[in-house]
């Protein structure tokens, strides 16, 4: 039969009481916290002492290249070898250490070019064109110029955008062209097929520029503005991509190619720099004028490069030779009434000047002539 136990007399839990001291609490933590930096020093201790313990052949050391081998030959820099060091020799042979091609390295210019064999051969030099005139004529001409840069070279390097504006401003200068910027730019814009920059007649201009290449272009031709030539261009009045080839091209001195563009100048005597008057004379016409007049609707046929070059040529024929100033006589003078009166031009032919005395024999007839001219 199982026991049976009398609970009646065991006390209450609401009896019980007991009270936790923090210190205790203290006492009790250190211990763990203690324990908790062993387990680390352990760890640790293992990590640093494992490769002593491990066999030769089954640790591998970390290695770096061939450092630390025996018998592996460095080859020392250059400004490490004897007679090859100076002061900054480190700096500039780093420098010569091949590296990648930076933005914009490989773009081909004949301008630019070491190779004797592609060098241009722009011939005669441009000469300085100053638009210094109101502030209307700079400002139209800016415009105009900026939009030839733009439009016809806004991807070429700043040689190629600098021979473009060089063109207009050669053509601006030559007799068979208009003397104003725009004239120049615009020239045959309302013929399909005479306009002589194409963005004038293609409708590129319905395309809205873009802010960055806009403001590069109109700092080249705001510089050739301002008087900046442009050597490798020299007096070119014409160009074309490499991806064409006109049919004039062959009847033009081919000068050079400046990136994506081939540069020409008349041949004769329109291409020589007598034909070129580099004075600004101002009248940039109006926009809304340019639209309407002669010269927007000059044709292709007008505006031939070979007809132009062979008309420069007769016209210079045709005209009257100019008789030197040498051979021209020179006009008789006038005399008053009175002056005639008392002799006219006698009195001033010296004609009573008194002789020249002490005059060695052998020096009388200096200055004389030895034989008259023509006999």
């Amino acid at each position: 039969m199982p026991t049976v136990y009398d609970l009646t007399d065991e006390p209450r839990p609401r009896d019980f009481t007991a009270r936790y001291s923090r210190s205790r609490q203290r006492r009790i933590a250190a211990p763990r916290g203690a324990m908790r930096k062993g387990w680390l020093a352990v760890a640790l201790l293992s990590a640093v002492a494992l490769p002593a313990f491990a066999e030769p052949s089954e640790w591998d050391r970390f290695e770096i290249g061939d450092a630390g081998k025996d018998g592996v030959a460095l080859d020392p820099m250059p400004f490490e070898q004897a007679g090859m060091s100076f002061p900054g020799s480190a700096f500039y042979y780093l420098e010569l250490e091949e590296t990648s091609p930076a933005f914009g390295e490989g773009i081909r210019s004949d301008a630019d070019s070491a190779a004797p064999g592609d060098r241009l051969n722009p011939g005669p030099r441009a000469q300085a064109m100053y638009v210094d005139r109101s502030g209307v004529d700079r400002t139209r001409a800016l415009q105009c110029l900026t939009a030839a840069v733009y439009y016809e070279a806004a991807s070429e390097p700043d040689s190629g955008q600098r021979g473009v504006a060089q063109v207009v401003l050669n053509r601006v200068a030559h007799s068979s062209y208009p003397n104003t910027v725009c004239g120049v730019v615009y020239q045959g814009s309302q013929r399909r097929t005479g306009c002589q920059f194409s963005f004038t007649c293609d409708g590129s201009l319905a395309r809205k520029p873009g802010r960055m290449f806009w403001q590069r272009a109109e700092n080249v031709a705001r510089g050739a503005l301002a008087g900046y030539v442009h050597s490798p261009a020299g007096l070119a009045t014409h160009y074309h991509t490499t991806a064409i080839y006109p049919y004039w091209a062959p009847s033009l001195n081919f000068l050079g190619t400046i990136g994506a563009h081939r540069f020409y100048r008349f041949k004769g005597s329109a291409g020589r720099p007598g034909a070129f008057r580099f004075a600004y004379r101002g009248g940039e016409p109006a926009s809304q004028s340019l639209r309407t007049s002669q010269i927007a609707q000059e044709s292709s046929a007008q505006l031939n490069p070979v007809a132009l070059q062979r008309t420069f040529q007769t016209s210079l024929q045709a005209a009257p030779k100019a008789t030197p100033a040498a051979a021209r006589p020179a006009p008789a003078p006038v005399y008053t009434q009175q002056l005639k009166d008392r002799g006219g031009d006698a009195l001033y032919r010296a004609n009573n000047l008194p002789e020249a005395t002490g005059i060695k024999p052998e020096y009388r007839n200096t200055g004389r002539w030895i034989t008259k001219p023509g006999t």
